[in-house]
């Protein structure tokens, strides 16, 4: 019985501390929140029933993003999407609400959905290290494990889609 307590313990924990970071990189990934929901729900709902085999506890975030970016890629498979096509919805209500400053949440609404619209123009590979680095909070060795990529690549990645959106924004602005 104490197992299982510990269990629902370090899930609570993890689901409160990767919840919303995850939710966003699976929003910006699929576009549509219903479906969102639904593959959140999906990748919590593996992490309880895992949990117990996770031997190294430090490596639930890793596991985390790997079964989310799974989840996701499973969705596309499923319903035939070609992923360089996709278009993603509004801003997360979650980082919108938490703003005071109303002229300040417009803009940053506003920057937010040029970004993303930006992100639709350029490599999925790219988009997909943009948006776990910068909305999932991954580091780069991280990063690269989820991708099986080198570590290297994706810095490059990284940097070529900033300097992508910088150029290509600033244009717009």
């Amino acid at each position: 019985m104490k197992k299982e307590s510990n269990n629902i313990v370090e899930f609570t924990i993890a689901y409160n501390r990767y919840k919303l970071g995850v939710y966003n990189y699976v929003l910006k990934m699929v576009g549509n929140k219903m479906v969102c929901d639904d593959l959140i729900q999906n990748i919590f709902l593996k992490l309880f029933e895992n949990i117990k085999s996770i031997k190294n506890k430090e490596s639930i975030k890793y596991w985390i993003y790997t079964t989310a970016r799974n989840e996701v890629y499973t969705y596309f498979r499923k319903k035939k999407i070609d992923i360089t096509k996709f278009v993603t919805e509004d801003v997360s209500e979650l980082e919108a609400k938490s703003k005071e400053n109303i002229e300040y949440q417009f803009e940053l609404k506003e920057m937010k959905n040029l970004i993303i619209k930006e992100l639709d123009n350029i490599s999925i590979e790219q988009k997909e290290i943009f948006l776990l680095k910068e909305y999932g909070g991954l580091s780069y060795k991280e990063i690269a494990n989820i991708s099986n990529i080198e570590e290297n690549l994706v810095k490059s990645r990284l940097y070529k889609t900033r300097q992508k959106l910088i150029n290509r924004i600033s244009k717009i602005i």
